[in-house]
């Protein structure tokens, strides 16, 4: 990680340089069987468009001197966005309560391929959940992703079961965690 610098920036940076942060994207990824890997791209690109507007939007970037080599965004949970809604198994009463400032969706957070493994995407991980000022986080994932499962839940997120996708959604469903904040009760 010396080689490494992490900047947090807002919305109004990223258009510079959203060629470079659909590239680390693609890079993330590669080539997976049985999925299109352009659809994906594309797809990706839209969210990160569409996230710019989101309130209190955040990305922190990883650099090794000016290449991109991981990024995270997210922002907070709009209590419109229905993100729990369909959310099964049924959860706690007041569980799915939004006001806009309880929870920060961890949106994206990538790492290209070469520096996988190495320390960038938990860096990432801390750095932006350390600058939030919400109760908890929470992200989504795919059902078949079990490895990445594996990993947010070493780093204290807990799954919290599953939604619908959405009409246009990449998965038909997706899994929910949930991280308490602040950041420094994560586990090493």
């Amino acid at each position: 990680m010396d080689d490494v610098t992490l900047t947090r920036l807002g919305a109004d940076d990223v258009p510079a340089m959203l060629d470079e942060i659909c590239d680390a994207y693609a890079d993330a990824y590669g080539e997976v069987a049985g999925e299109d890997s352009g659809v994906k791209s594309s797809a990706f690109r839209d969210r990160a468009t569409s996230a710019l507007d989101a309130r209190n939007y955040e990305i922190v970037v990883a650099r090794n001197g000016q290449q991109i080599v991981g990024f995270v965004f997210g922002y907070s949970l709009r209590p419109e966005r229905e993100w729990w809604k369909g959310l099964k198994p049924e959860p706690p009463s007041g569980f799915t309560t939004e006001t806009g400032d309880r929870t920060v969706v961890l949106a994206e957070i990538e790492v290209r391929r070469a520096w996988q493994g190495r320390g960038v995407g938990r860096a990432l991980h801390d750095a932006f959940l350390g600058g939030r000022s919400e109760e908890r986080a929470t992200l989504a994932s795919n059902p078949a992703a079990t490895a990445t499962h594996a990993l947010y839940e070493g780093w204290g997120w807990i799954k919290i079961g599953t939604v619908p996708g959405r009409p246009g959604s990449y998965y038909p469903e997706y899994i929910r965690f949930v991280l308490p904040l602040p950041v420094q009760n994560l586990p090493r």
